[in-house]
């Protein structure tokens, strides 16, 4: 199975902030998931480095739009490294390859008769490089608090207009499309209030792809910026290969792209018309996650309560702020950063749950079982618990891949390290050993088993930790796949086990 996920590619505007940490780590969890799940995966994120915006915004710090660019793009590539993204992929809209390919498809477009020239006068917001009607202006300002001005100029024009029925059977065909449902009904509601074409190029500014055929227009930022999802597969040219299964064409459509709800619209409106316009196949699902507040309060750069990932980071550790990321708020839903949140999540759900079950289970087998994986003959309370930890296992899986429940897929790995803990307390080896050894043996057998499933649970989430853990149980890396979790891949009694190390310290304020 082959497996496309996308970050929305970042805007090179500033610096990154926690919304791009969350997006990028929600998708990082998908693909190695996807991964460890059997599928073939293709993983892209990248910046978007044209439009009025980034021209603006070089031009007050006195440097070309391609040094803005160049300068801030880096920022992004370096908080995918620290954050331990795996993406196979980084494209930039300033590439060649981006700014042939986004050519091609406009021509396709035009080919097909979805494009006309006119002349555009309404309302534009710079800050969300997005055109806003009369009714949707809020006390003379965009729906997101920017701020927007009357723009008047020559502009070609896309027949969204034409894509409307479309659209609304498109939708009613593949409920699943659009996630979470919120979004779903707030997409089709603006869907049936009426669609106007779109104004896709620009003449008041240069900073952009080019038109093809006609250079005095720039393409507009978000006809550009879609079509990376095309571009970094190598469109249209990949796209010609007559033996399937031979390239990264072979990965369209995408099974995911994940975004912030802000640009909702312009991933389940603006994008699938334009891929029906081109002939070509849908992606089969959108997420709009949340936004973040600080505190309680809205982030924004005047307020000065902006949220460095990078800093947070290095600080609670790379692993804890995935973690935390992940399991706070429901996927999809809106939260609120905290500090004291972030160290109880630390604490108590990791250093003081799975972390305390690693350090017992696996000091008691380093001191009383030779270093080795114990011997061990089950009865009734042992198959219980193990059965738990299979069953928690399917429910991880669906919840990931098919709900994107982040959160829920954490909490059922939790269960199964407090059900873990309450065994080894009513257990009590450490008794065992004197009374019965050969009953402490097949105990910590048991409290190991679950470690080994909770390890291959956690590698999408905390992949170093989870690595380490199984490490720890001397895991080979190829039975580190999900299809492994049952009981015919456990842990082999007699294998040598390294000395044990800590996983998750607890966080001292």
């Amino acid at each position: 199975m082959k497996f496309y996920i996308t970050t929305p590619i970042y805007y090179v505007n500033d610096k990154p902030h926690i919304g791009h940490a969350y997006t990028s780590i929600a998708c990082d969890v998908l693909a190695r998931f996807a991964r460890i799940d059997g599928a073939e995966v293709y993983f892209l994120s990248g910046t978007d480095e044209h439009g009025q915006k980034v021209e603006q915004s070089a031009e007050k710090a006195g440097m070309s739009p391609q040094e803005w660019a160049d300068k801030n793009s880096v920022y992004f590539r370096e908080l995918l490294a620290k954050l331990n993204i795996t993406n196979d992929d980084f494209i930039r809209t300033t590439e060649p390859r981006h700014k042939q390919g986004a050519q091609e498809f406009w021509k396709v477009l035009q080919k097909n008769g979805f494009i006309y020239e006119s002349k555009y006068s309404g309302w534009y917001s710079v800050r969300d490089e997005a055109y806003y009607q009369e009714a949707e202006l809020i006390e003379g300002k965009a729906p997101t608090g920017a701020d927007v001005e009357w723009v008047e100029e020559p502009s070609y024009f896309f027949k969204l207009s034409a894509f409307e029925d479309k659209l609304l059977e498109y939708y009613e065909a593949n409920p699943n499309f659009i996630a979470p449902e919120t979004r779903r009904n707030e997409v089709i509601s603006f869907v049936k209030g009426g669609l106007k074409d779109l104004s896709i190029s620009r003449t008041t500014f240069k900073w952009g792809v080019p038109v093809p055929g006609d250079e005095k227009h720039v393409m507009y930022v978000w006809l550009d910026a879609l079509s990376n999802y095309l571009t970094a597969l190598g469109y249209p040219f990949g796209f010609k290969s007559p033996a399937p299964n031979t390239g990264l064409a072979d990965f369209w459509p995408a099974s995911m792209h994940m975004v912030g709800k802000d640009i909702i619209r312009f991933h389940a409106v603006y994008w699938p018309a334009f891929l029906m316009a081109a002939d070509l196949e849908i992606p089969k699902r959108v997420f709009a996650h949340g936004w973040w507040t600080n505190e309680g309060q809205k982030i924004s750069k005047s307020l000065g309560n902006t949220i460095d990932p990078v800093g947070l980071a290095d600080e609670f550790g790379v692993d804890q702020l995935r973690y935390f990321l992940m399991r706070e708020i429901p996927f999809g839903n809106d939260g609120d950063f905290s500090r004291d949140k972030m160290i109880a999540r630390i604490n108590s759900d990791l250093a003081n749950n799975i972390g305390n079950l690693a350090q017992r289970t696996l000091s008691m087998i380093a001191k009383n079982c030779d270093g080795k994986v114990p011997q061990h003959a089950f009865v009734d309370s042992d198959k219980k618990l193990l059965a738990f930890a299979f069953v928690q296992a399917d429910k991880v899986r669906y919840e990931v891949l098919y709900e994107q429940h982040f959160s829920r897929a954490l909490e059922l790995i939790g269960q199964v390290a407090s059900r873990a803990n309450e065994y080894i307390d009513a257990m009590q080896p450490w008794n065992l050993k004197k009374t019965d050894p050969e009953r402490m043996a097949a105990v910590l057998y048991v409290l190991a088993e679950c470690l080994r499933r909770i390890g291959l649970m956690m590698l999408p989430f905390t992949p170093e930790a989870a690595n380490k853990l199984l490490d720890q149980l001397a895991v080979a890396e190829d039975a580190r796949m999900f299809h492994r979790v049952g009981a015919g891949n456990a842990l082999k009694p007699g294998t040598e086990l390294p000395a044990p190390e800590g996983l998750f310290p607890r966080f001292e304020v």
